[in-house]
Formats: structure tokens, C-alpha cells, sequence
């Protein structure tokens, strides 16, 4: 009987650059390639497309797969939960290596292929296989794996269960438990219940918001408040701004919705807006409208002298920037550096938390701190969380019994939270709870 091993790649000392290798025999299953984006925003002027793995490596920007080269095995499959960069950014660098498919589901794949498109420091020519959730892909004669349909803060995001002769290996980063989603459909429980009940031999999963009592909010609660906000602000004649992520089609079809009820025009600005918003019109997630989306800077500088020219009572920009990234449009507006200038009285909305990192909590200071100091009224926190909190994570365990569980996406603090909420469950750490580091493997017993 082949042993089951997993590789701590990359995400299991930090949040980020998420990369995880299964192995069965001498068969390999990764699970994710993402980047690490605080140590990209760190050096300002990094142009990601044209640098080397072995840079970014270096600086801790993706994960550092070279423990692979020491493992007795060859790499059947790539498979990607979903579409952020944490998850997938480094599929451009790092894939080539491998001769194998790159499976996803289809808003997924679609991200991918444009990831590998604007890769400008050598070539991937891995197949990217598109695979919905609920359905199956064989990999070898023994190997097969499944997408099952969560929820999270973009979508079309899944669970990976990897069934194998020894058992399932179920993978569950990112999630969240939101049985009310305004995009999409509701997990598939049926689905997990089953796998429990049939056995699952591991459960890889996130610990972002273990920590977090009580259950995430559902995004329709989101949803209202959005709606509260923003319809709350509609007799104002001042300006109104709204930042959220690019990826969250839910949450921005959410602030259209609510545009429309306030009488303003909706504009989407920002290149990760436009890149985002086209994935999901060409997906099915969107309508093509003909909604104004700008990505290019001078497009989006052209817009906002429109909108200026207007009346800012006419427009709602929703714009890049809610984590204070620089060069990001919210960042250039707080700076005086177009010609939307912040007045006092004007409202900006960040319908976006705030990444638990030192640097975005530092970015985003400064960012208020400039648009406060300009004028700006700050509605903060019109948002819930795409990850798990306490009670979630302990739904999951009860549902799945898994005979093992690896926390995974996280560090030390946070997979101790997670460690209590297993202990709690009837787990043991050291017997049946596993805690790993990046770069090292545990081989199940």
C-alpha cells in the first residue's frame, strides 16, 4: 500500500503564497501556487511578470518549491481552488517546472490563463483545464480528483478532494460557511456529508479567522449594508467613493445595485477592476451592460475629470485602493494626484477589511489619515469577511470527521486557534492534529 505524504510548500508560516504537494506513492497532486502580496508592496517599483522565480523566492514573494527536487515522486496534476492571487499568482513562475495540467474551475481557469499570458520572464505551456464543481477529473488510473462547491469572497471557488485507494485528501482553503450568498449557490453540504460519512482520510484547511468567535456573516448581510450606506448618502450633492475588492463580483454587484437607487452612475476604476469585471462578464458572473470599467491609468484620469466636470452627484466611483496600495486609484486620490479632488463633506466607503499584514495596516493608515485630513468622511468596515471564524471551522470538522487535520494559510498564532477549536472537536495534536512548517513533509500514518 503506497504511504501519503504533504508537503508544506508555501502558506503555513504566513498568509499568502499558498502551496501544498500530496503525495500518494510516487504520484504528486499541488494544491495551489499563490504569491505573497505584502512582500511584492513592499518594493514599489516590483514588476512581477518580469522577474525571475529565483527572485521572488528570495524574497519570500512565492513559495520556494525546491523541496519538491527531494521528494521521490513526479507531479501528475496543479489544481486551484480559486481565483486570488494568494492562491494563484505564482502559477506563472513556478508551473513550467511540471509536466502537468492545471485544473480549476472555469472563472478560475480563465484568471489563470491570463496570469500565464502576461508572463513576460519565460513560457508555460501547461494545459489549463477547466473543471465545475460537482464534477470529477481522472488524473492517473488511482488518482482522481473533485471539486466541491463553496463559498467565498470570489467566485466560483471549491474544495479539492483528492480520492485516492487509501482515501480522500480534502483540501479547504478558502472558505466560508454562507448558506444565503447573493451570487452563486450555497456550499454543497449534501456533498461533505457524504464525504464524511464514506471517510475522509485528511483535511487540509485554512486558519485565517479561527481566531474570530461566533460564525462569518453571510454576504446578503453585506449586501444591506451596502445598501444602508450608500442609500443612506443619496441627498447628499457631495461626492461619494466606494473601495472594495476587485475580485468580489458579489460585493460590487452589490454597490451597482445600490447605485442605481441612489441615482448615480456607477464607475469601475482600476486595472484589477477591469481585469476582474471582464473574467466575470465572459463567465457568466456579470452582465455586459456596458457599464463604464477604466483600467488604464490615463482612462482612469479621463474619468474622473469627467466626473469632476459632471458633478460629483451624478457618479459613484468604485474604485482600487482599499488596502492603500500605492498607485492604486483610491491611494492617488488621497493624494491630490487627479484631478477627483477629496472636499469636506465627501464619503468614502471601504467596503473591504483590512488584510491582517503589517504593511496593509500601515498602507491603509496613511490612507485615511490623508483623505481625514482632506475633507473626507470614512465608512469604515461596510463589510463581512470571506473566511471562516471559530464556529464555521468547527461545523466543518463535525461535518467531514476527518481522521486527520493540517491547518494550513496561516501562522503559529493562527493555526493555534485552530489547534483549540480541533482539541475541542476530540482531536489530539501530535496524533491525529498536525502542525507543519513550510518546508516540511508529513507522512500519514
Amino acid at each position: 500500500m503506497p504511504d501519503i505524504s504533504i508537503v508544506a510548500i508555501g502558506g503555513y508560516n504566513e498568509i499568502g503564497r499558498n502551496m501544498t504537494a500530496i503525495r500518494i506513492g510516487k504520484d504528486i497532486v499541488v494544491m495551489d501556487m499563490g504569491l505573497r502580496l505584502d512582500r511584492v508592496q513592499i518594493h514599489e517599483d516590483t514588476d512581477v511578470e518580469s522577474m525571475p522565480a529565483s527572485d521572488l523566492i528570495a524574497m519570500g514573494a512565492i513559495p520556494d518549491d525546491r523541496i519538491l527536487e527531494g521528494v521521490d515522486g513526479r507531479v501528475r496534476a496543479i489544481a486551484c481552488t480559486h481565483g486570488h492571487l494568494d492562491h494563484i499568482g505564482a502559477i506563472s513562475k513556478l508551473a513550467h517546472k511540471y509536466r502537468a495540467p492545471i485544473i480549476a474551475t472555469p472563472f478560475t481557469a480563465d484568471l489563470i490563463a491570463q496570469e500565464i499570458k502576461s508572463e513576460r520572464c519565460g513560457a508555460v505551456n501547461n494545459p489549463v483545464v477547466p473543471l465545475d464543481p460537482g464534477k470529477r477529473y481522472l488524473i492517473t488510473q488511482d488518482l482522481e480528483l473533485e471539486f466541491i462547491r463553496v463559498q467565498h469572497s470570489i467566485v466560483d471557488a471549491a474544495f479539492a478532494a483528492l480520492h485516492t485507494r487509501e482515501g480522500t485528501i480534502l483540501y479547504a482553503n478558502d472558505f466560508k460557511i454562507d448558506r444565503t450568498p447573493t451570487l452563486g449557490e450555497a456550499p454543497d453540504f449534501a456533498r461533505l456529508r457524504a464525504l464524511g460519512r464514506e471517510g475522509v482520510r485528511a483535511l487540509i484547511t485554512e486558519t485565517t479567522n479561527a481566531g474570530v468567535s461566533g460564525k462569518t456573516p453571510s454576504e446578503q448581510i453585506a449586501k444591506d449594508l451596502v445598501k444602508d450606506v450608500l442609500v443612506g448618502t443619496e441627498e447628499t450633492r457631495s461626492g461619494v467613493l466606494v473601495t472594495t475588492f476587485s475580485s468580489h463580483i458579489a460585493r460590487i454587484r452589490s454597490i451597482i445595485e445600490a447605485s442605481q437607487k441612489m441615482g448615480r452612475v456607477p464607475v469601475l476604476l482600476g486595472r484589477s477592476m477591469e481585469k476582474y469585471w471582464h473574467t466575470a462578464t465572459r463567465t457568466g458572473y456579470a452582465e455586459k451592460n456596458g457599464l463604464w470599467v477604466c483600467g488604464r491609468r490615463k482612462n482612469i484620469d479621463r474619468a474622473l475629470k469627467r466626473i469632476v466636470s459632471e458633478g460629483k452627484d451624478r457618479y459613484l466611483p468604485i474604485m482600487t485602493g482599499h488596502q492603500g496600495e500605492p498607485g492604486a486609484t483610491l491611494s492617488r486620490v488621497s493624494n491630490g494626484d487627479t484631478d477627483y479632488l477629496i472636499e469636506s463633506g465627501d464619503k468614502v466607503i471601504f467596503s473591504a477589511g483590512v488584510i491582517p499584514q503589517p504593511l496593509n495596516v500601515s498602507n491603509r493608515h496613511a490612507m485615511e489619515t490623508k483623505l481625514k485630513m482632506r475633507g473626507a468622511r470614512i465608512y469604515d468596515n461596510v463589510h463581512v469577511s470571506g473566511h471562516a471564524c471559530r464556529e464555521d471551522h468547527w461545523e466543518l470538522l463535525r461535518m467531514i470527521n476527518p481522521e486527520h487535520v493540517i491547518p494550513s494559510h496561516g501562522n503559529l498564532i493562527t493555526h493555534g486557534h485552530y489547534l483549540r477549536i480541533a482539541e475541542e472537536t476530540g482531536y489530539s495534536l501530535g496524533s491525529n492534529i498536525h502542525l507543519i512548517r513550510n518546508g516540511q513533509e508529513l507522512v500519514l500514518g
